[in-house]
């Protein structure tokens, strides 16, 4: 890859304060584009559904993420998001837009999940995974799509996830939603073809962020009744290559494919797992 590929682009992540959003920022900012991040913060407590399991960070957090991103040499804005709101996802957009004058990337990170069977399953809570994994994403892509055609020239990462693929008993919503996204890459990716818009989805299997231990910890404790260190330890020694995938990983992968180089690779759900199949 050229070390400054994408000099002169802009890029978009949701959920880019934290997590695999921050690296994929961090990566589109070393490439040399100019960044806007946005992130449901814990401001917006009163919006969670009961049973949800998402990260929030601060707003000092969201502040930081921008700081390092400035400090990479580019111009960076940071917004409040909520990707299933769709005054948020405009207002995250059009403040991109006055600070850079177009969307040349957009990466889609922010997510949550659930643990219920099908049969207790809350109905609310059901919806608000879909609405955050499959919505939020086709919310900013629409905002999007129609000015990198115009442009003939888009990038659109999404992030799925092995459960897309992979079905898990207490994670229906979740495996759904993230199937979803699959299907939605594939169809923007058609439409974006003849428009040098690519459209991809990777999906991770466990990835070391703060929300992904604070995840599995919920598993540990609410299923198995033991401790998250314990469970997380034995999914690292379960895994293929004895490890759990690091964001910096993820991010990588996410500005390779905004590169030159990756034109032709687009529709593709590519997996980031370390072997495992989950």
């Amino acid at each position: 890859m050229y070390e400054k590929f994408l000099e002169g682009k802009t890029a978009m992540v949701t959920g880019g304060a934290s997590g695999m959003g921050r690296a994929m920022a961090l990566e589109f900012a070393k490439a040399g584009a100019n960044v806007a991040i946005g992130s449901l913060c814990a401001t917006s407590i009163k919006k969670k559904v009961d049973g949800e399991l998402v990260n929030m960070p601060g707003l000092d957090e969201l502040n930081a993420t921008k700081g390092e991103l400035e400090a990479l040499g580019v111009k960076v804005i940071a917004v409040e998001l909520d990707v299933t709101d769709k005054e948020s996802c405009a207002n995250f957009y059009n403040k991109s837009v006055e600070a850079f004058g177009k969307v040349d990337i957009l990466a889609n990170a922010a997510g949550i999940t659930a643990e219920h069977l099908v049969e207790d399953h809350p109905d609310r809570l059901w919806d608000k995974v879909h609405e955050v994994n499959a919505t939020g994403p086709y919310n900013m892509m629409k905002l999007v799509i129609r000015g990198m055609k115009e442009r003939k020239y888009g990038r659109i990462v999404n992030i799925s996830s092995t459960a897309g693929n992979v079905g898990a008993p207490m994670s229906p919503a979740y495996c759904s939603s993230k199937a979803a996204v699959l299907g939605l890459t594939r169809a923007a990716a058609q439409e974006g073809a003849a428009y040098n818009v690519t459209v991809n989805a990777i999906c991770p299997g466990w990835v070391e962020t703060k929300f992904g231990r604070e995840w599995m910890s919920d598993i540990a404790e609410k299923q198995q009744n033991r401790s998250g260190d314990e469970y997380i330890n034995e999914e690292k020694a379960n895994n293929p290559q004895g490890r759990m995938i690091q964001p910096i990983e993820i991010g990588a992968l996410a500005a390779f494919l905004c590169s030159p180089n990756a034109l032709g690779i687009t529709g593709q759900d590519i997996t980031v797992s370390a072997g495992s199949l989950w």
